[in-house]
């Protein structure tokens, strides 16, 4: 990978994938069509025309030698506070970005968040992403969303034992979006896959988003974040789909 020769951007992408998933024991690694599931956003972030670098950010050894088998970095280890359960994605990857700065004086313009849990994840959205905070310097960062699975009018909170809509009236100006069609409300979209951010927003205002956020729309068959083995299942249809295996 180089320097972006276009307009001098480097890029750096990072795949954040720590090994004590609770949900699917060693997730990241579980094999998915024959290929551990973090190597199909690693080999998708390989063929971008801007990422300059890509590192695996990860705790475990084993995670680190397949990433680096499907063409990642690895250049350091993530500290363990930074692998539990209640660390963030801002803390891994100011870590990895302070990381590289401290230690191979290599300085990022953007920052691409790359989960290993979005198989779907194409090298063009990833493209699509950066080429959005290229051409327009006032955009703080820019990410893929698909429509919501379920629109947030419709959800539920528990309070002292009885159902309370999940967002008030006052909010919503319905007495009962449950039972409304969803057409009438404004749509609702899930992030999933791919965040581009400009390293200052991430390093000096720890956010992902910043004022202005731009996105790149996606069709739900290509959206999927897997969490659950009836996540790995679908991934594997649509996979073979796409690759024209069924």
């Amino acid at each position: 990978m180089e320097e972006n020769k276009q307009n001098n951007l480097k890029v750096l992408g990072i795949v954040g994938a720590r090994s004590g998933s609770k949900s699917i024991p060693h997730k990241n690694i579980r094999p998915l069509l024959d290929k551990p599931l973090m190597a199909w956003i690693i080999e998708a972030a390989k063929n971008s025309k801007y990422i300059s670098r890509l590192i695996l950010s990860t705790d475990s050894s084993e995670y680190a030698r397949i990433g680096r088998q499907y063409g990642a970095e690895t250049p350091f280890a993530r500290p363990a506070e930074f692998a539990n359960d209640t660390a963030s994605d801002i803390d891994y990857l100011t870590h990895a970005v302070q990381w590289m700065e401290e230690n191979e004086n290599w300085k990022p313009d953007v920052i691409l968040r790359l989960p290993p849990t979005t198989p779907l994840c194409k090298t063009e959205s990833i493209d699509a992403c950066v080429e959005i905070l290229m051409n327009d310097p006032q955009t703080d960062s820019c990410r893929t969303i698909t429509s919501a699975p379920k629109h947030p009018y419709k959800l539920w909170k528990i309070e002292n034992d009885e159902l309370k809509p999940f967002i008030s009236k006052e909010l919503t100006g319905f007495d009962e979006p449950s039972n409304m069609a969803r057409q009438l409300f404004i749509p609702a979209f899930a992030h999933v896959d791919v965040i581009a951010v400009r390293r200052d927003i991430l390093m000096n205002n720890r956010l992902l988003t910043g004022k202005k956020v731009k996105f790149v729309k996606l069709p739900k068959h290509e959206a999927i974040d897997i969490d659950t083995e009836n996540d790995f299942l679908l991934a594997e249809i649509l996979l073979k789909k796409r690759l024209g295996l069924i």
